[in-house]
């Protein structure tokens, strides 16, 4: 070999221009390998910015990566101060926007380019004698037609923003679903911003018990007070409104805290009618409002203009039918990630440190990160997304100590599934799960439901 010769560099694929797929390529250049960062939206963090008017649990000094950070100050951006609170339009236009447009990562990102499969070259998922040895193919369609991209690694960080989860409680569309889109919303709109005509003056359900929900409520109150015919249901699929208080003051994250309790005395003032044990089962059409239905009960049902499903996300795995995966059978996650993060048994407490050696897969070189590597569970921290690039790409470098020296600290959840038992209702109010009187169901605001 000449002794001028020089390696090419490794070639990773970064699928998704997020924050946590941004993250990955800033530390893949600093580890001297060359990330290909391919985003479907036409900017870096599209999915961010469907959340714009959202304020975030955590301040600017959790949400920025370390490597983005260093490449950052190098091109003399300006920090934000670490103790404010951004929205998504802020870590969109004062983060994102300068580490793609302003750092070395302007060379490496495609937008507008939509992955539409990914395999290896010349190996169907079925063959595997010199399978790792074989590049990855990845394809996908931009302005220009369709493209093919090789790349020694790929690293997924698509996140789940655009696969929601259904109104369905077994997991399916429910019936009719599909029939009322129209109506129905998922995720978190913008009530109070540009979806404000859609809902002000109108009867609103909100179906889910998480952060996302929580948000809505409170967003379509502040609605309500500025416009006093709009009237709100929860549909709730548990029995207990107190899980979704959260921790309060408990909570490490003091905004998410906040909103707890914020949402707790919400719920306290009966301000909001809550449909408790509702599972939908179905929607339909009547006159110009939909009736949503709940299973187990003949005859339960409310009548409203507006469904907003915040049941949480799943991952999109259609793209990847030719990549071995191995997968947690209900979480659609890492299997050892599933038993750190399993919302029926994790649901307080912290995730322990985990890194590229939990995220691998049965194919070499292809890693789950983000939001999308948590697969169903609702539980992702974007400080979480950073360790696991930072990881990820000191294991694809060939570092395999440093990818196993993960430092993942995380706060509290506060959320658990009730105080401890040895606890007097003085401390319950102050711990984990503040208990609240929910408003009765009997005064459903749409005229024509029934709740029995």
């Amino acid at each position: 070999m000449p002794a001028s010769f020089t390696p090419p560099k490794k070639k990773v694929a970064v699928i998704g221009a997020g924050p946590v797929g941004l993250a990955a390529a800033a530390h893949l250049l600093e580890r001297g390998l060359e990330p290909v960062v391919i985003e479907a939206g036409p900017t870096v963090g599209h999915a961010v910015r469907q959340w714009s008017h959202v304020r975030m649990f955590s301040p600017w000094e959790y949400n920025i990566d370390k490597a983005a950070d260093r490449l950052l100050s190098q091109a003399g951006w300006n920090r934000p101060q670490p103790d404010h609170y951004p929205t998504g339009a802020e870590l969109a236009e004062q983060y994102l926007e300068p580490l793609a447009t302003r750092t070395p990562l302007k060379d490496h990102i495609r937008t507008r380019s939509v992955v539409t499969a990914i395999g290896r070259v010349g190996f169907d998922k079925v063959k595997t004698r010199g399978r790792d040895a074989a590049p990855f193919e990845i394809r996908y369609q931009n302005g220009k037609g369709p493209e093919v991209l090789r790349a020694d690694a790929v690293i997924d960080a698509t996140g789940t923003w655009f696969t929601p989860n259904p109104a369905g409680a077994n997991g399916l569309p429910a019936i009719g679903e599909r029939e009322t889109q129209d109506r129905v919303a998922y995720g978190m709109p913008d009530v109070l911003g540009r979806d404000r005509p859609r809902y002000a003056g109108r009867c609103v359900a909100v179906l889910g018990a998480g952060h996302s929900a929580v948000g809505t409520l409170i967003d379509l109150a502040k609605l309500k007070d500025q416009e006093p015919a709009t009237q709100i249901v929860w549909l709730l699929r548990g029995e207990s409104p107190e899980k979704s208080f959260g921790g309060g003051a408990a909570d490490q994250l003091s905004a998410r805290g906040a909103l707890g309790t914020a949402f707790a005395a919400l719920v306290a003032s009966g301000r909001v009618t809550i449909e408790s044990g509702f599972r939908v089962n179905r929607i339909a059409r009547e006159g110009d409002r939909i009736v949503v239905a709940g299973a187990g009960c003949p005859g339960r049902h409310v009548a409203v203009d507006e469904l907003v499903v915040s049941t949480g996300f799943r991952p999109d795995l259609d793209f990847l039918r030719e990549i071995r995966l191995s997968l947690d059978p209900a979480l659609e996650c890492p299997p050892a990630l599933a038993p750190l993060i399993d919302p029926n048994e994790h649901s307080c407490g912290s995730v322990r440190p985990h890194g590229a050696r939990e995220l691998a897969q049965p194919e070499a070189g292809f890693y789950f990160a983000g939001m999308k590597s948590y697969g169903r569970a609702p539980t992702f921290l974007m400080m979480t997304g950073y360790e696991q690039v930072r990881s990820i790409a000191a294991e694809l470098a060939g570092d395999h100590d440093a990818a196993r020296r993960v430092e993942l600290v995380l706060p509290e959840t506060g959320v658990c599934n009730g105080a401890p038992a040895s606890a007097t209702p003085a401390t319950a109010a102050a711990g984990c799960c503040a208990p609240a009187k929910p408003a009765p169901a009997a005064t459903v605001c749409c005229a024509g439901s029934k709740a029995t």
